[in-house]
């Protein structure tokens, strides 16, 4: 099974988030729970986790601004 990964919205008014970094390689294993992007708000950075254990497969270059939403990887 295939997990999307998308730019969460994590405030009401959150349109919009940056990609600052990947925290874990492409194709690396990644395992639950364990932080692996880092997205910048309005307000706040954040560590995103994992929300499944898989390989993640990076789709979404670091550095860009994404709609809330948007695919930027997947685990499988």
């Amino acid at each position: 099974m295939t997990i999307e990964l998308l730019i969460p919205r994590l405030e009401m008014s959150m349109t919009e988030a940056d990609l600052v970094e990947w925290l874990v390689e492409d194709g690396a294993t990644v395992k639950e729970g364990d932080p692996i992007y880092t997205i910048e708000m309005a307000k706040a950075t954040q560590d995103i986790a994992a929300p499944a254990s898989g390989t993640l497969t990076q789709i979404a270059a670091k550095g860009q601004t994404y709609d809330v939403g948007t695919l930027i990887g997947k685990i499988s």
